[in-house]
């Protein structure tokens, strides 16, 4: 089994012989609109610069018209917001990532519908982080000569590695529990001799994860 992107997936239903479904999930349209879209970055942005319009009108001795100064300033923010909100919310509505006893595969696009196969024999290693707000990211690094387009899985991908994109599922709730899941998946296939082992966690072999998980 190779690592490939279907442009025009077909649903994941009827699996091969031997094989089953472990997890599935999709991502929490709160986290992708807070750390892949940065909603909370550009509404503080609007808010200081609709603070700086109110102070310099002020100053000026402007008045009433420092005040519709930061109504118009509030509009766009709205705006902006509500757009970037909407797409966060359309992107985990057409999102589903799937782990089985074989593979990961992901699944998303709103205008171009993409599912991505990731045997775990060519899963080299995973990290894990955790959020306040009880979701997390799985990065994925992947081994041998295939590479993936980092424009083509963003925002499923690990941020500032475009040289060799790395997959990721994205503000998935649960996350550690998911990670102990990709875990044990992972190790189960290594022990019957169909991948080798990788890792999990920044540190932690795969193995010792899986273990902990038990």
């Amino acid at each position: 089994m190779t690592l490939f992107a279907e442009k025009k997936p077909t649903p994941l239903r009827a699996l091969p012989a031997g094989e089953r479904i472990l997890w599935q999930g999709r991502p929490q349209w709160r986290g992708l609109a807070l750390r892949a879209l940065h909603v909370r970055k550009v509404a503080i942005y609007f808010a200081l610069f609709a603070v700086w319009r109110f102070a310099s009108g002020v100053s000026a001795g402007e008045g009433l018209a420092s005040i519709t100064s930061v109504l118009w300033v509030l509009v766009p923010c709205s705006a902006a917001c509500g757009i970037l909100v909407l797409m966060a919310w359309l992107w985990s509505r057409t999102t589903q990532y799937t782990i089985t006893t074989r593979r990961l595969v992901m699944q998303f696009g709103v205008a171009l519908p993409i599912m991505l196969n990731i045997p775990f024999g060519v899963i080299g290693a995973a990290a894990l982080r955790c959020y306040a707000d009880a979701t997390g990211d799985i990065p994925l690094a992947i081994t041998g000569k295939d590479r993936l387009a980092y424009l083509m899985l963003w925002p499923h991908v690990r941020p500032w590695r475009a040289a060799r994109a790395e997959p990721m599922l994205r503000a998935i709730a649960d996350a550690r529990h998911v990670s102990e899941i990709l875990a044990r998946a992972v190790v189960g296939a290594a022990n019957a001799g169909v991948v080798h082992a990788a890792t999990v966690d920044k540190a932690a072999p795969i193995g010792a994860a899986a273990a902990q998980a038990a």
